[in-house]
């Protein structure tokens, strides 16, 4: 079946691969957030980007095999409420934002910067930071080896504009990321992965960015 991002609370997780990446995609909780194991196809180890709600229902995901690391995205208590039972049940290392771990109630093993790299076997995920929804907020870029390009972004982007912000300040910071690090540098073709709700692509979004800034929100 044609993966197309679309999942739903209790309903099945949604799947695609994308040269040595496989990337399931699984909704949970109450606010409908979505969490996404990703999966080195020729090592099998695997990370789980933001553990963010229904342990027994991410748990089921991850069955039998050994998980390597937990990435939490952001400070959002929505982010990170299944993050304890989760480390505790697989030893998984944890990772976020540096200048969001104090927000985590889960120790952070490993703060990420802007510009570092988490290794999942073979496959690499280049840190992008993307400051303002919180201070710390962070994406995970990934060029296949196929040529597809994949961004996990939390909350910092969605489809019809950036995540909220709670001042002018926060706003322009986030802008000026995602237009300097994101839509900048990466081609249209670029897949987007949200921290909720369906995916979308830098190149159905680019058209807005005059009209996100004007707005501001």
């Amino acid at each position: 079946m044609t993966y197309t991002g679309d999942v739903t609370v209790g309903g099945p997780a949604d799947v695609r691969e994308a040269g040595e990446l496989r990337v399931t995609k699984l909704a949970v909780g109450a606010m409908a957030n979505n969490a996404y194991l990703l999966e080195s196809r020729t090592t099998g180890q695997r990370l789980l980007v933001d553990a963010a709600d229904d342990a027994p229902a991410l748990l089921r995901l991850l069955g039998d095999e050994p998980l390597q690391r937990v990435v939490t995205t952001h400070r959002h208590a929505d982010h990170w409420q299944a993050l304890g039972d989760v480390v505790a049940a697989t030893g998984a290392r944890t990772a976020a934002g540096a200048d969001d771990v104090e927000g985590i109630p889960v120790a952070t093993d490993d703060p990420l910067a802007h510009g570092d790299e988490v290794w999942v076997g073979d496959m690499g995920l280049r840190v992008v930071a993307l400051r303002g929804h919180t201070p710390g907020s962070v994406a995970l870029l990934h060029e296949a080896a196929d040529g597809s390009v994949h961004l996990f972004t939390g909350d910092a982007l969605f489809p019809g504009g950036p995540g909220r912000t709670t001042s002018p300040a926060d706003f322009t910071s986030l802008m000026d990321d995602l237009e300097r690090e994101v839509f900048g540098p990466l081609p249209d073709a670029t897949w987007v992965y949200p921290g909720h709700g369906a995916d979308t692509t830098l190149g159905a979004e680019r058209p807005s960015l005059g009209a996100w800034r004007a707005r501001g929100w």
